[in-house]
């Protein structure tokens, strides 16, 4: 696994694209393309650039990681 590009959420722009979802997770651009292609990931799609709000990321990566552990 890739590590995170960013230390907080604080770092994020309002909103992130493809690129930055990956560095944010740690995951290939191919990967963050295939997440938010997902009809439960939080992206919003503004003619043809995809783009995920960083506070529905926030929200969305708490949501899926309940329960986890290391």
């Amino acid at each position: 696994m890739k590590e995170s590009a960013f230390t907080n959420y604080e770092e994020l722009p309002l909103f992130l694209s493809a690129k930055l979802v990956a560095q944010t997770l740690g995951i290939s651009r191919s990967s963050a393309y295939e997440l938010m292609h997902d009809k439960d990931f939080p992206a919003l799609r503004i003619g043809n650039r995809i783009i995920v709000p960083k506070e529905d990321l926030r929200k969305w990566v708490a949501d899926n990681t309940k329960g986890v552990q290391n």
